[in-house]
């Protein structure tokens, strides 16, 4: 982080330097943007075709095809999930959370997707409903529904506590991909990645630019719902810090499930969607 005390002095034109003005990186204008009114026709007409609950401090996956619809609900108690997505015909091309942060922003709403990683870096998934987009930025800079923060582990937790803690997000969606996929933990392990951190509050601070969390204005009742653009697995983990007011890999804190369901708009609706074409990109690097 950045010295709250610099150890060298500004020179004469520091303030000038400080005051000009930022540039977007990525304009969003440019992006293809989702049919918000087509989606959300399709969302009256589908049915629900199932569900998952996902235990405290623990994580399921289940499969969403290209063209439903998953939502992912509190239900008990103010609770948090770390998500991640993968393709269901290639792990290897999965959820990439900085790419999403730098064309959306540091946290995502209705209408934002979710880009999977190079090379094909196409839409995943596309938020079509969230019930906490009322929440906004608070004082503090803190939001909801992040793509800042990497998920809670087991090599942090040791590095900081100096022991052994098993049911961190990333070991939980480790634990569920080894078992929805059939694979080792080893094999699994390599496929989790950084997530969305669905319910999440977070923010940077102002003076230093720490990443910090608060707590959650979930509510039972509220959800975040997705459109799929491709096939996926989806895996989701109900995080150890619950609501994460306090800390995250505790036992401690109070937990509670979430769940996540499916629904299909129905097979007509299915066939007519298009799956989101890889990356056009021809991958030469220059060597042409």
């Amino acid at each position: 982080m950045k010295p709250l005390n610099p150890h060298f002095s500004p020179p004469a034109d520091a303030q000038d330097r400080k005051s000009i003005s930022p540039v977007i990186c990525y304009s969003p204008e440019t992006l293809p943007n989702p049919n918000l009114g087509v989606l959300q026709a399709l969302r009256t007409q589908a049915e629900k075709t199932g569900e998952l609950i996902v235990a405290p401090r623990d994580a399921g996956c289940c499969d969403v095809p290209a063209g439903t619809f998953f939502r992912i609900s509190s239900i008990e108690g103010a609770q948090v999930g770390d998500m991640n997505l993968w393709s269901k015909s290639d792990l290897t091309e999965r959820f990439y959370s900085g790419k999403t942060r730098a064309l959306h922003g540091t946290h995502v709403s209705t209408g934002d997707r979710l880009w999977s990683t190079f090379p094909n870096m196409r839409p995943m998934a596309t938020i079509t409903a969230d019930t906490l987009d009322w929440y906004g930025f608070d004082e503090f800079g803190g939001s909801v529904h992040d793509v800042i923060g990497t998920r809670c582990d087991p090599y942090t937790h040791h590095l900081l506590q100096h022991d052994d803690y098993h049911y961190c997000c990333h070991s939980n969606l480790t634990r569920a991909l080894a078992k929805h996929c059939d694979l080792s933990l080893d094999e699994a392990e390599r496929h989790v990645h950084d997530v969305l951190n669905v319910f999440m509050c977070t923010g940077f601070t102002r003076d230093t630019g720490q990443y910090f969390m608060k707590a959650s204005p979930v509510r039972p009742g509220d959800y975040l719902e997705f459109y799929a653009e491709i096939d996926l697995i989806m895996g989701l983990s109900a995080c150890p810090g619950g609501d994460c007011s306090q800390e995250h890999s505790s036992d401690a804190a109070a937990c509670y499930p979430l769940l996540v369901e499916v629904f299909d708009p129905g097979e007509e609706a299915r066939a007519a969607h298009r799956i989101s074409a890889p990356s056009g990109y021809d991958r030469s690097h220059g060597t042409k």
